[in-house]
């Protein structure tokens, strides 16, 4: 059997690709080296832009209770509240309390989770990739069309595609911890010190507090040979406090390397968060941005198996996700750099602190951190939302009454055009893969925003007013060939009423 797609890795990243997926129809298969879910948590919050995600699936809500979480950079804190948006994330989320949500979702959307399942090898024929593992019963293989590496920095699928891996070497090395029974003060974006060193303290549920230690000069180390007991005098070197007494539920190690893949796609194998960058786990920057590369990937990869997508449809994921990779290869550095050399740079933090004092200033360090500044380049056009995404909070009224919001609109991750004066005849023959829907802004976005285009990740591919290409040429770009093969100029025979699934 051929399945449509294989996921390597069950993190975050490749429950998230994979319930894109299927979502979409796509028979896809995730197979897991670990035979059962781990119960550390690597990371333990993610972003605006995150949240935003899991709120266009109607996933957030099964996470429970969630607790916004304080912005900075380097830890220069930035005030989010003289911004015009919400870029507050979430904090104290378990790593494993979001791979529970996720894989229960996948598993009732029908995708098969194979744990114990090692993959060690693959070959790319011109239509399908041959993957090769070793599970409990042996070794197997399996063909599919595609194959997506989430398994991690240190993936065996990029190692296997001989895609590079290029950055930082590390310089620096930060003991962290997760424990009950200790209740130091709370540090939740960490505190400097003035010699170049930090501790950082937050809560997560059940009474278990994450703790990070950089004693300056403390060199990277091997992880498997880090006891509680250095932890802990290293904490009460730097504090005065003692931790001692505390119960270790997982410790580790990491160091400041920030590395991002050269390539994140090759010919029938991409690669999706952790495989394509690597921060230190202190700028809690990388579940978050890996979450937002397998909502990008997703609906594409799944528009190549159903066979409407346009030719580079799947090369835009490299293009639109690259530069995000490098970009916060960059800011980990600086904000390293930043943070943990002492006072000499004290200057430097002075600056930043004034200039973030500034709305604008404030806004675009903040939309970096939150995910809410991406804009990607989805054609021509004066509107200041086309490649931005499209605030999910926004509120339509229908014709029936109801008022959902855009996020809800999502929830089937199928592209959508809106619009607020009349339906266009020409995306008639687009409706076996978009949705049209006609009503009146609740929330009006912008204030000339009529018709919006918005595709399954959430941003805006097409505008009116704004946008200089017609909607056929905005349609046919992201969307394939209509229905009958021709960009039509009107409506087409015999086509009938759009489908409306919310009207």
């Amino acid at each position: 059997m051929t399945r449509d797609v294989i996921v390597v890795g069950a993190g975050p990243v490749g429950l998230m690709v994979a319930g894109e997926l299927r979502l979409s129809g796509v028979d896809v298969a995730i197979y897991e080296r670990l035979s059962a879910r781990p119960t550390e948590s690597r990371g333990a919050s993610f972003t605006r832009r995150t949240a935003e995600c899991f709120d266009q699936r109607g996933l957030l809500g099964r996470l429970g209770p969630t607790e916004p979480a304080e912005s900075h950079f380097g830890g220069v804190p930035i005030n989010l509240g003289q911004l015009p948006e919400d870029h507050a994330g979430a904090r104290g989320i378990s790593q494993h309390r979001t791979e529970r949500m996720l894989e229960s979702w996948v598993t009732e959307l029908g995708v098969p989770v194979f744990h114990g399942h090692e993959v060690n090898g693959f070959e790319e024929g011109p239509d399908h990739v041959v993957v090769t593992f070793d599970g409990p019963a042996g070794s197997g293989r399996e063909t599919a069309r595609f194959l997506i590496g989430c398994d991690g920095g240190r993936s065996t699928v990029r190692a296997l595609a001989g895609i590079g891996f290029t950055g930082s070497e590390p310089t620096r090395g930060f003991y962290t911890a997760d424990v009950t029974g200790i209740d130091t003060r709370r540090r939740r974006i960490g505190e400097n010190l003035p010699d170049g060193s930090m501790v950082m303290a937050m809560d997560l549920e059940n009474g278990v507090t994450r703790v990070v230690v950089h004693e300056r000069g403390m060199p990277p180390r091997d992880r498997s040979s880090l006891s509680y007991q250095e932890l802990a005098d290293s904490w009460q070197r730097l504090t005065g406090e003692s931790i001692h007494h505390g119960h270790c539920r997982w410790i580790s190690c990491f160091t400041d390397a920030s590395r991002v893949s050269t390539e994140y796609r090759r010919g029938r194998v991409f690669l999706a968060g952790d495989a394509t960058h690597v921060q230190p786990p202190a700028m809690a920057q990388g579940l978050s941005v890996g979450v937002q590369d397998a909502v990008n990937l997703g609906w594409k990869l799944a528009a190549a198996v159903h066979g409407w997508a346009p030719p580079d449809l799947l090369d835009t994921y490299h293009t639109e996700r690259h530069p995000i990779g490098q970009q916060l290869a960059r800011n980990a550095r600086a904000a390293i750099e930043l943070r943990l050399t002492g006072t000499e740079m004290d200057p430097l933090r002075g600056v930043l602190a004034e200039l973030v004092t500034f709305p604008d200033a404030a806004e675009h360090l903040a939309g970096m951190l939150s995910g809410l500044g991406v804009r990607y380049d989805l054609g021509p056009g004066d509107h200041p939302l086309l490649g931005r995404r499209m605030p999910p909070h926004h509120q339509l009224t229908l014709p029936n009454g109801n008022t959902p919001r855009i996020a809800d609109l999502l929830h089937p991750a199928r592209p959508l055009l809106i619009t607020t004066t009349t339906e266009h005849p020409t995306a008639h023959p687009w409706t076996d893969r978009i949705d049209i829907i006609t009503g009146t802004w609740t929330h009006q976005p912008h204030p000339s925003l009529n018709t919006a285009l918005i595709r399954p990740d959430g941003y805006l591919a097409w505008t009116s007013p704004g946008s200089t290409h017609d909607l056929t040429h905005a349609l046919t770009r992201w969307f394939g060939a209509p229905q009958n093969g021709t960009a039509p100029s009107g409506p087409a025979p015999g086509a009938g009423p759009p489908r409306l699934d919310y009207a």
